[in-house]
C-alpha cells in the first residue's frame, strides 16, 4: 500500500462517478489524499459531488460533463484532461448500466449505447490513458466487469456477453504489461444495492432480493485490492462461491438458475 504522502501526488480517474460504487470509490480516493477527476453525463449531481469532496476532504477535483454513450466521448474527455496539464495514475473505468429482460423485447438503442460504454468507451479511454502511465512506469486500471462476466445468462445475456469481453480484456491486458509498472483489475460485484437495478427495472428480480451488498462496502474492498494489484476483485463471499460453482455446474443448469435469479416478479 502506498501512503497519504505518495497518494497526493497521484490522480485517479473515475467514470460514471456520481452514484453507486463510483460515488463511494470517489470518497475512498479523495480521504487517501488522491486528487480526482470524475466524469459523468449529470452536470447538476457532478457539481454537487465536487463541492462535497472538496468541503469534506480538500485536494483537487476537477470534473468533465461527457456522455460515455457517444463514440467521441472517449477522445474529448482525454483532450479536456491533457489541455489540463494532469496526468492520470488511476483509471477506473465503472460507467455502466443495463437494460435486461427476453432480448426480443428488450430496447436495441439502449443495448447499442451499452456496448458503447461497456466495451467501446472502456476500450478507448484505456487506449488513451495507458502510453502516459507505461511511460511513467507507474499505473493502475481497474475495469468493472461482473459475476455475470463469467457465464452468459437469460434475460441479460447483452449485459454479461459485455461484462465478460471485459474481464477478457482486462486479463489479456494485465498480462500484456506485466514488466511495465501498469496493472490491470477487474472488479466482480455481484447484486449491490445502487441506483443500477431501479434503472434497469430489475427490482423485483430475485437477485436484488437476496445478498445484496452495500456500495460502500464493494467500494472498500475494490479500493484495498486494486491497490494489492490483485487480478480479479470478487466482493462477498456468496459471489465468490457462486463464481466458483461455474464451471462445475451444467450449463442447462446454469441457465436455470440465471432464468429464476432474473424473472422479474
Amino acid at each position: 500500500m502506498e501512503n497519504r504522502e505518495q497518494n497526493n501526488k497521484r490522480t485517479v480517474l473515475i467514470t460514471g462517478t456520481t452514484s453507486g460504487i463510483g460515488y463511494d470509490l470517489s470518497k475512498i480516493f479523495a480521504a487517501e489524499g488522491f486528487n480526482l477527476v470524475l466524469v459523468s453525463r449529470n452536470e447538476q449531481k457532478l457539481n454537487a459531488q465536487k463541492e462535497y469532496l472538496k468541503k469534506r476532504f480538500g485536494g483537487e477535483v476537477y470534473t468533465i460533463v461527457k456522455d460515455l454513450s457517444d463514440p467521441k466521448a472517449p477522445t474529448e474527455v482525454f483532450s479536456d484532461v491533457l489541455s489540463q496539464g494532469i496526468h492520470i495514475d488511476i483509471l477506473i473505468n465503472n460507467a455502466g448500466f443495463n437494460e435486461s429482460g427476453p432480448f426480443y423485447e428488450t430496447n436495441l438503442e439502449k443495448e447499442l449505447q451499452m456496448l458503447q460504454v461497456h466495451i467501446a468507451s472502456l476500450t478507448h479511454l484505456t487506449k488513451l490513458f495507458l502510453p502516459g502511465m507505461i511511460k511513467n512506469k507507474y499505473g493502475k486500471i481497474l475495469n468493472f466487469g461482473s459475476t455475470g462476466s463469467f457465464a452468459p445468462c437469460p434475460l441479460d445475456a447483452v449485459y454479461c456477453a459485455s461484462k465478460a469481453y471485459v474481464l477478457s480484456f482486462s486479463s489479456a491486458l494485465r498480462a500484456e504489461l506485466s514488466r511495465t509498472g501498469v496493472t490491470v483489475s477487474t472488479l466482480c460485484p455481484g447484486a449491490t444495492k445502487t441506483e443500477f437495478a431501479k434503472k434497469a427495472n430489475m427490482e423485483t428480480a430475485l437477485l436484488f432480493k437476496r445478498f445484496v451488498m452495500k456500495p460502500q462496502k464493494v467500494a472498500e474492498i475494490a479500493y484495498r485490492d486494486l491497490m494489492r494489484n490483485k487480478k480479479v476483485i470478487i466482493p462477498g463471499l456468496y459471489n465468490r462461491l457462486l463464481v466458483l460453482s461455474f464451471p462445475f455446474t451444467p450449463s442447462k443448469i446454469l441457465e436455470k438458475i440465471g432464468m429464476a435469479l432474473l424473472k422479474r416478479r
